[in-house]
C-alpha cells in the first residue's frame, strides 16, 4: 500500500480480497467470532433460564430490557466489559450490564445490576466492572445512570469487596462534586450498603411497592433494637417518597421509573464541553473486508495501512516521517469527522527510530490537541548487543515518557501482538486510555510463548551447570510445553477481556463504528494537550 504525502489523499489499497492468504485469514477470523458470539451468549442469558422466568414471573423487566426503554430510539448502545469474570468461578458478564448510551440526546454512562444471576449481588468482578463505568464518566463528563435491582454484597468473597467497595459511594460523591450528574432509578432490593447508591445520587426515582431502600432489614432490625416493622415501613418507595424524602419522584412501575428517568435527563441541560465534529465521509473501502487482514500466526507482519484505510474518513491519511522508523505508522486523518493522530505498527518490532518518531508525533498531537489513535501489533522494542549500545532504553523510555505524559485523549486497538514494553508504549491499559478494544485475533502477554519458554529454559540449564548437575532434556521439554500451553491461554482475548484488561473484545468490521462512538463520548470534555513532559533522556 502507499500513500500520497502533501495534502492528505485516499489510500490506496493492495489488499487481494480473491487470494487464498486473503480466505485463509478471514476464515480464521470468522472462526474466532463465532467464538466471541457464543461466550456474548453467556452472558446475554443472565442467571439462565429458570431465574429469568422467575424474574418475569414476578412482572419485572431484564436489565437489558430496561436499558433498552430507557434509550432514545434506534440508538446505539456500546456495551463494556461484557466478558468480565470469564474464566473465573462466576458467571460471565459479572452480574451487572455496564454501557454507554443516548438518553434524550444525551451520552450517559449506564449502570444496571441483573438480578437473575445470584439476586444481582455484587462479587469481585462486579467492583472492577462498575468503577470502570465510574471512570469513563468521570473522565468524559457523562451523567451516570444506575438502574438498581441489587441484593448487596456476595457475602462469601466479602474480604474482597467490603474495602475497595467504599469508593462506589466516594465516586458518586466525586461525581457530583465535579458537575456531573448521577441518576438512581431503583426497582427493587438496594439495601444495607447498597442503599448508598440512591443516597448518594443527585436524583432518585423509585418504584411503588417494588423498590426496598435500608439500610436494616426487618430480621436486622429485629435482632439489632428488637423492634418489629415490615419492608414498606423500612424502605418502601411510598414512605422513601412522603416520609424520608430520599425519593424524588415515585414511579407506578418500571416503565414509568425508566419515562422519568428520561425526564430528568432531559432537564439536566448538559452542554458538551469539546469542539463538534466536521463533515463525514465514509471510507473509500469496505469495511467487511477488516476481517481477513490480520493473520492468525502474528508473526507474519501486516501492513496496518490496509486498517486505516477501512477506518478513517475518506481513507484519507497525512503520513507523518513516512521514511523514518517504518515498522510505526503515524499519521493525521478524520474520523466521524473528528480529528486524529493514528499510531500503529507496521512489523512488530519497535526500534530507536520508531521510538523517537512516535515521542515527535505525540509531542504534535499535544500541541494540536489532536486525539490518538494506537492500533497494537508489537512484539516489543528490539534486544540484542547492537541495540543495546545504540541506547534502546533511552529511546523506548523516550517513547513511554511520551505517551505517560500526553493529555490528548487516547484509545487503543489491539488488533494483533501486544507484548512486552511495547504495550506500555502503545499505550496499554497501564497507560489509562480512554477506551481499549482487542480483537478476536489480538495476544498480549509480557513476550510470546515460545520466547518466554525458551527463556525459562536457557535460566534452568544455567542454574543446572552451575550446581554442577546433568540437565533432564525430558523434563525441559515437558516444562516449555506446559508453559507454552499457560502462556498462550493467559494472553488470548478472552482471558485479558474477563479481567478486565480491555473494555470488550470487538468485530474488526464494527471498528469504525465503535470509535466513532468513543470519540463522540470523549468530546463531551475539553480536550486539551499536555503543556509539558517528563525529562527525555536523549
Amino acid at each position: 500500500m502507499t500513500s500520497h504525502r502533501g495534502s492528505a489523499r485516499p489510500l490506496r489499497s493492495s489488499l487481494d480480497t480473491g487470494s487464498p492468504a486473503y480466505r485463509e485469514r478471514r476464515a480464521a477470523m470468522l472462526a474466532k467470532l463465532e467464538e466471541l458470539e457464543a461466550e456474548h451468549a453467556k452472558a446475554l442469558a443472565g442467571g439462565g433460564e429458570k431465574y429469568v422466568a422467575r424474574h418475569r414471573k414476578r412482572g419485572k423487566l431484564l436489565a437489558r430490557e430496561r436499558i433498552e426503554l430507557l434509550l432514545d430510539p434506534d440508538s446505539p448502545f456500546l456495551e463494556l466489559s461484557p466478558l468480565a469474570a470469564w474464566g473465573t468461578e462466576f458467571p460471565v458478564g459479572a452480574s451487572v450490564v455496564t454501557g454507554i448510551g443516548v438518553v434524550e440526546g444525551v451520552e450517559c454512562v449506564i449502570v444496571a445490576n441483573d438480578p437473575t444471576v445470584r439476586g444481582g449481588s455484587s462479587n469481585p468482578w462486579t467492583m472492577r466492572k462498575t468503577f470502570r463505568a465510574f471512570d469513563i464518566a468521570l473522565e468524559n463528563r457523562l451523567p451516570l445512570i444506575n438502574l438498581v435491582e441489587s441484593g448487596g454484597a456476595d457475602l462469601p468473597t466479602q474480604k474482597e469487596i467490603f474495602i475497595p467497595g467504599g469508593r462506589t459511594f466516594r465516586d458518586l460523591t466525586r461525581l457530583s462534586a465535579a458537575g456531573i450528574p448521577t441518576i438512581a432509578l431503583v426497582f427493587g432490593n438496594s439495601t444495607a450498603g447498597g442503599a448508598y447508591v440512591p443516597g448518594m445520587s443527585d436524583h432518585v426515582v423509585m418504584v411503588r411497592e417494588r423498590a426496598k431502600v435500608f439500610l436494616g432489614g426487618p430480621p436486622l432490625v429485629k435482632m439489632a433494637t428488637g423492634e418489629e416493622a415490615d419492608d414498606e415501613e423500612l424502605g418502601g418507595a411510598e414512605m422513601h417518597a412522603r416520609t424520608s424524602g430520599l425519593a424524588d419522584y415515585m414511579a407506578v412501575d418500571e416503565p414509568d421509573a425508566l419515562r422519568l428517568g428520561r425526564q430528568i435527563v432531559a432537564r439536566l441541560n448538559h452542554r458538551r464541553l469539546g469542539p463538534e465534529p466536521g463533515p463525514v465521509r465514509e471510507p473509500l473501502y469496505d469495511a467487511e473486508e477488516l476481517a481477513g487482514i490480520v493473520p492468525e500466526d502474528l508473526r507474519t507482519p501486516f501492513d496496518p495501512r490496509e486498517v486505516i484505510a477501512r477506518i478513517v474518513d475518506g481513507s484519507e491519511f497525512d503520513e507523518f516521517k513516512p521514511l523514518y522508523g517504518t515498522s510505526l505508522v503515524t499519521g493525521w486523518a478524520r474520523l466521524h469527522g473528528y480529528p486524529i493522530g493514528i499510531l500503529a505498527n507496521a512489523q512488530g518490532v519497535l526500534f530507536s527510530q520508531e521510538s523517537q518518531k512516535a515521542a515527535q508525533f505525540i509531542q504534535l498531537a499535544n500541541r494540536t490537541d489532536t486525539p490518538l489513535l494506537f492500533l497494537h501489533n508489537t512484539t516489543g522494542y528490539m534486544v540484542g548487543k547492537e541495540y543495546e549500545q545504540a541506547g534502546i532504553i533511552k529511546h523506548g523510555a523516550l517513547m513511554i515518557n511520551a505517551v505517560a505524559n500526553s493529555r490528548v485523549p487516547h484509545i487503543s486497538i489491539i488488533m494483533g501482538a501486544s507484548y512486552g514494553a511495547g504495550n506500555y508504549g502503545m499505550c496499554g491499559r497501564a497507560y489509562d486510555p480512554r477506551f481499549l478494544f482487542t480483537w478476536p485475533s489480538a495476544k498480549s502477554a509480557v513476550m510470546g510463548p515460545q520466547q518466554l519458554a525458551g527463556v525459562l529454559s536457557i535460566v534452568a540449564r544455567q542454574a543446572a551447570r552451575a550446581r554442577g548437575q546433568e540437565y533432564d532434556e525430558e523434563q525441559d521439554r515437558a516444562m516449555r510445553e506446559m508453559v507454552e500451553a499457560q502462556i498462550e491461554a493467559e494472553s488470548l482475548p478472552f482471558f485479558l477481556s474477563g479481567r478486565l484488561y480491555d473494555d470488550g473484545v470487538i468485530d474488526p468490521r464494527d471498528t469504525r463504528t465503535v470509535l466513532g462512538i468513543c470519540l463522540s463520548v470523549i468530546h463531551n470534555a475539553p480536550v486539551a494537550g499536555a503543556e509539558g513532559f517528563g525529562v527525555f533522556r536523549m
